[in-house]
């Protein structure tokens, strides 16, 4: 399973970027899908988890501001961001679990927010 995530870029302060994750390869069923982020000199944190069912989990600090979204017939997950501030920079990873519950990471995408 090969993950290609994109959409990160510069942003200024309040803007917005929509982030996505393509997963590809031998997919059985994908249950959960996500995102964490990784700030420099900081620990990676989990931004978000969607369910193959749609239900969703944010961080409460992101709640209000971020989106998850995912379209199965396309095996992506979506990752709205709005109102952005600098401490949003990092680079973010999206991942899947599987129906037989084995994980995959995608190889991150940078997200800098900054005037």
């Amino acid at each position: 399973v090969q993950l290609q995530a994109s959409g990160g870029g510069l942003v200024q302060p309040g803007g917005s970027l929509r982030l996505s994750c393509a997963a590809s390869g031998s997919i059985v069923s994908i249950n959960n899908m996500g995102w964490y982020r990784q700030a420099p000199g900081k620990q990676r944190e989990l931004v978000a988890t969607i369910s193959s069912s749609g239900s969703t989990n944010y961080a409460d600090s992101l709640k209000g501001r971020f989106t998850i979204s995912r379209d199965n017939a396309k095996n992506t997950v979506y990752l709205q961001m709005n109102s952005l501030k600098p401490e949003d920079t990092a680079v973010y990873y999206c991942f899947v679990v599987t129906r037989h519950l084995s994980t995959y990471w995608g190889q991150g995408t940078q997200v800098t927010v900054s005037s």
